[in-house]
């Protein structure tokens, strides 16, 4: 056992028994220290015994997810409560970065409370690492919009699905405690209930940033092909406006149907922007729909999507802003017109996708879904430059 798995293993064996959740998270994850929420944690520590009895023995037939270093299975406690079981793969549990990911997960995750954020009910730190959520019955977006065999979902489901998700992500840096850059937000990220209410997943990939800090640099360049903010793609320069960039991304896909990079490897940005540049609400929208949407609603979505996938971080809205313009249901171009010379460098996209190659040693959940989504990166593997 290396000193990370010795050193953290014995911090997490003591969550159960502290008072502070932000404490507990702190000590698994070394993250800079800042006043703790006031309430307790909800969640608790699992027995192995337990949740290798609600997973038939983490039978494969039990798998719903699979990524670089860990599986996600599901399983049903004695109570008859569905559960999500992701466990460090045997295979990461000697790599000390991997481990130290999952580590942070738990850290992150343990301390968020949202009804659009998927909830933490425990871990486990027997005989590997193990984070239990609550089961998502219908699965993630992705498996919902992009399955051929289902019929097309609803419009009134997708514009339920933005607004949700928008709350969550805009509680992730503005509610919490912390604030909480999710670095992956993309449809198989974001799980359904029952009802169709959104919840953010999959906390990998997501870091605490102090609030005296406006921005944090991170390498290697980790996250989903066609959903990377420039600046993030280029710098490593991680805020609140790199999640804004993707929840735009996620916009798109829900108004058209289309993943994040389609099979001929063009993304998604670049084929949206004449339809967006020109307001033309036939050519973006999913043609499965026909006639079915909210004309009004689809230009709203339309409109804040393109404002989220601006270029340049400074002309993207907040999360707070974007809740506001789709709750508010109004379309202000003048708040938001932005400097001739900044239009012409406007709608990035990716111009060298054929030589992109994807990582297989990446962490993808496809979250329940049997298609591969947009493929990960950890490096950066090609080049990102605004059309001429």
């Amino acid at each position: 056992m290396n000193y990370l798995r010795s050193r953290s293993l014995k911090r997490l064996l003591s969550l159960g028994r502290r008072s502070n959740a932000d404490e507990s998270a702190e000590d698994c994850v070394d993250a800079v220290a800042e006043p703790p929420p006031p309430y307790k944690p909800t969640w608790r520590c699992f027995s192995y015994d337990e949740l290798h009895q609600a997973t038939d023995g983490f039978h494969q037939d039990n798998m719903v997810g699979k990524g670089g270093y860990g599986e996600v299975y599901r399983g049903v406690l004695d109570g008859g409560r569905a559960v999500a079981v992701k466990r460090l793969a045997p295979t990461a549990a000697a790599d000390e970065k991997k481990e130290k990911d999952f580590l942070t997960e738990l850290g992150t995750v343990g301390h968020v409370r949202h009804p659009n954020v998927s909830a933490l009910l425990g871990c486990c730190v027997d005989r590997g690492l193990h984070l239990v959520f609550e089961f998502s019955t219908r699965g993630s977006v992705s498996a919902n919009l992009h399955d051929l065999k289902l019929p097309a979902m609803p419009w009134k489901q997708r514009h339920g699905i933005a607004v949700g998700t928008a709350r969550g992500l805009r509680y992730l840096h503005k509610g919490c405690a912390r604030r909480i850059i999710h670095r992956d937000i993309k449809a198989s990220n974001i799980l359904l209930t029952a009802d169709y209410e959104p919840q953010i997943s999959d906390f990998g990939l997501a870091r605490w940033l102090p609030s005296e800090w406006t921005h944090h640099a991170i390498a290697p360049i980790e996250g989903t092909f066609g959903c990377l903010a420039p600046e993030y793609f280029t710098h490593g320069i991680v805020d609140e406006k790199t999640d804004v960039f993707a929840f735009g991304v996620f916009l798109l896909e829900l108004i058209s149907g289309r993943k994040p990079v389609d099979g001929s490897h063009k993304s998604l940005i670049a084929w949206a922007k004449p339809y967006l540049s020109d307001g033309v609400v036939q050519g973006l929208v999913d043609p499965r729909l026909g006639d079915g949407y909210d004309a009004a609603q689809l230009r709203l979505l339309m409109f804040v999507a393109s404002l989220c996938v601006r270029a340049a971080a400074a002309w993207r809205p907040t999360m707070t802003q974007v809740l506001e313009l789709l709750e508010s249901g109004e379309i202000s171009q003048d708040q938001w017109q932005m400097p001739e010379k900044e239009e012409q460098d406007e709608l990035w996209d990716f111009d060298d996708l054929d030589d992109f190659e994807e990582d297989d040693d990446d962490d993808d959940y496809d979250n329940y879904d049997d298609e591969s989504d947009s493929p990960s990166i950890s490096s950066s593997a090609c080049s990102i430059h605004p059309n001429d």
